[in-house]
């Protein structure tokens, strides 16, 4: 990770969750941070997710969307870490035309700026599970078919395939991480945008009944710190160039017993499983979790969080800041 000391790093979605954990990491390796970030109240973006670090990276506030603002930010760039998007699955149903705006035009847009303006760039691109929709086999490696059933699912594909084709065509060097349920500090709890696992453990600690909808799909988990080191190897290894790479984590579990384990890491609590709502029930995927063999073997990542753990830290996280997140 040396190859990031003194190098500048422009992180989009950088108030967000795994951007504002990046940026802290990136700021100890030695690098040069800036932040792109909308602070739109729906997309995660929290101030007090830099807490700390604020006074160590430059925070532009502007929109994925702006390209006047991305033309001036991108240049002079090493590193691009592109983690704006719109998360929402739900959201992109009930109002598609953001998302498409969001998920893919802007996308193309950054890379195209980036191809008129810094061609030199090494960007890691954050994809989704999402772009497979409900597998036909287990574990999903990356040759499974690619059938979203949501307008996220589609528009993030198109938005991960303008960064292969730019490495293609252009040769600016993009890395696509297709990232299944990532949980860490700095998630966002007050609604399911992001993770039903953030919402998990605000019912938690707030005393509340955990709700786990159906309760028997798989699902494995990336812890943060994880996620952070297949970035960062994404960013760094030659043979990284050009690729899509699963990510997944040490264990699969069902939501119930999920629900199970993080009432035991708090120390009390309880859960009821419900039906599913009709609306998220349409645009659910059954069971999933990731044959992520290809990232191991080419980049020599390995998750190194159990899930346990994981859970634990991410609730005493929440435990000391609750009252900042909801």
């Amino acid at each position: 990770m040396s190859q990031f000391d003194g190098s500048r790093v422009l992180i989009t979605g950088g108030l967000g969750f795994i951007g504002a954990n990046l940026a802290r990491r990136l700021v100890g390796q030695g690098a040069e941070v800036t932040l792109v970030d909308s602070l739109i109240p729906e997309y995660g973006g929290n101030l007090e997710n830099i807490a700390g670090i604020a006074d160590r990276v430059k925070l532009n506030i502007s929109d994925v969307r702006d390209e006047h603002s991305l033309r001036y930010l991108v240049q002079g760039q090493d590193y691009l870490f592109n983690l704006a998007g719109q998360t929402s699955h739900l959201d992109s149903m009930h109002d598609p035309f953001t998302d498409l705006e969001i998920n893919a035009r802007a996308q193309l847009s950054i890379l195209e700026t980036c191809r008129l303006e810094n061609p030199n760039i090494r960007i890691v691109f954050a994809g989704t599970r999402q772009v497979y929709g409900k597998p036909d086999y287990l574990p999903v490696d990356e040759k499974h078919p690619l059938r979203p059933v949501d307008v996220n699912g589609v528009n993030k594909m198109a938005g991960e395939w303008y960064h292969i084709l730019y490495n293609n065509v252009y040769n600016i060097k993009t890395t696509v991480l297709r990232l299944t349920n990532t949980y860490g500090p700095c998630m966002r709890i007050k609604d399911a945008r992001q993770t039903f696992v953030g919402v998990w453990i605000r019912q938690l600690l707030q005393g509340d009944s955990i709700e786990v909808w159906g309760g028997a799909q798989l699902r494995d988990f990336t812890y943060i710190d994880d996620c952070l080191d297949a970035m960062m190897l994404a960013a760094t290894h030659d043979n990284a160039t050009g690729q899509i790479f699963n990510l997944g984590g040490r264990e699969v579990i069902s939501l119930e017993d999920l629900a199970l384990l993080l009432t035991e890491e708090h120390g009390s609590g309880r859960f009821q499983r419900k039906e599913f709502p009709a609306d998220r029930q349409r645009i659910d995927i059954g069971d999933y979790y990731a044959d992520d063999r290809l990232i191991r073997e080419q980049l020599g990542w390995e998750p190194q969080v159990s899930l346990r753990d994981g859970l634990r830290r991410t609730i005493d996280y929440y435990r000391e800041r609750l009252d900042s997140y909801v």
